[in-house]
């Protein structure tokens, strides 16, 4: 526990000394007036301070402790940290085998889960196909994601390893990249950081996504993956050719089971809509200030109360 204002204190506990001498004082008067009365019997104890002054007494010293501002440091658990949401924007998710198309449902389903988090987490953005592109870099502001989401357009293939880079390089602050041979590079310890990836799954000559995963476990970030479509799939133009596209949940669990995060299927618009509800942030614990004068105060109260009561009651007088 501290004190916001410690002189406050000092104050408080000179006039609760003063008033143990004052009452100490009055006490043997009044003994010794008794005595010269005939009332009481020399060298016998009688009464002392009372346990009623003792009450008010101690009640008048917690109000000193009040008014210093007690406050104590409280561990608060708490969401917290960094989350990158991910979101393919390849030509295959403009299949629409989840409608009205799986990148409009990854929409809805990414902006649902940026308004469920709480304003502790920063949010960012980033827009993947062959290559990735930070959108909205983390920030307390959601609004900045949501707008961010809003502008998203199907363009280009699909490269999960550079989505993972690109997120890990917005989490760092520097740019994050697979090293010569397929080797992790180390980028420092992140375990508040979440990334969350929403795709159908498929990949195009992504040779790095097994080692990309790896960066994000070696640094403690885990990676959500949510599924967006069916394994039945679906057909889409690209370039005035029908191609089949099918949802590659062998490749998302494997990039959520290597970090320590999960795969979430979304086969349809309804379990896109519930996802924020099923990823689960970390919680971090963090000191707060709790002041505590109230709780003090409602003791002295209490103490004072009890003190005057007795004093009531043992003498017919208040003081």
């Amino acid at each position: 526990m501290t004190l916001s204002s410690p002189l406050l204190l000092v104050i408080g506990l000179l006039v609760t000394a003063a008033l143990i001498a004052a009452a100490v004082t009055v006490s043997r008067r009044r003994k010794a007036a008794l005595i010269a009365a005939g009332v009481a019997i020399p060298g016998k104890r009688r009464g002392g301070l009372g346990f009623g002054t003792g009450l008010t007494i101690a009640g008048v010293a917690v109000l000193a402790v009040a008014a210093a501002g007690p406050v104590a440091m409280v561990p608060v658990p708490r969401a917290s940290g960094t989350v990158m949401l991910a979101v393919d924007v390849s030509n295959s998710m403009a299949a629409e085998d989840v409608r009205p198309n799986r990148l409009a449902a990854a929409q809805q389903a990414a902006r649902a889960f940026v308004q469920a988090q709480p304003e502790t987490v920063d949010i960012g953005l980033v827009a993947f196909e062959q290559g990735a592109l930070v959108t909205a870099r983390p920030d307390r502001d959601h609004s900045v994601a949501l707008r961010a989401i809003d502008r998203l357009r199907i363009t280009g293939g699909t490269s999960l390893s550079a989505a993972i880079l690109a997120s890990l390089s917005a989490i760092t602050g520097r740019q994050v990249a697979i090293g010569p041979g397929g080797s992790v590079p180390d980028i420092g310890y992140w375990p508040s950081a979440t990334i969350v990836i929403f795709s159908d799954g498929e990949t195009q000559g992504d040779e790095n996504v097994e080692q990309a995963a790896q960066v994000a476990q070696r640094a403690g970030v885990r990676i959500h993956t949510v599924g967006v479509g069916t394994t039945a799939g679906a057909t889409v133009s690209v370039d005035g050719y029908r191609v089949q596209t099918a949802l590659d949940e062998q490749t998302l669990t494997m990039i959520a089971r290597t970090t320590g995060g999960a795969y979430h299927p979304a086969g349809d618009a309804a379990q896109l809509a519930g996802i924020a509800d099923t990823i689960d942030l970390r919680l971090t614990v963090s000191d707060e200030p709790l002041p505590l004068a109230g709780a003090f105060i409602a003791f002295a109260l209490v103490l004072l109360t009890g003190g005057a009561v007795l004093t009531v009651f043992r003498t017919g007088r208040v003081i």
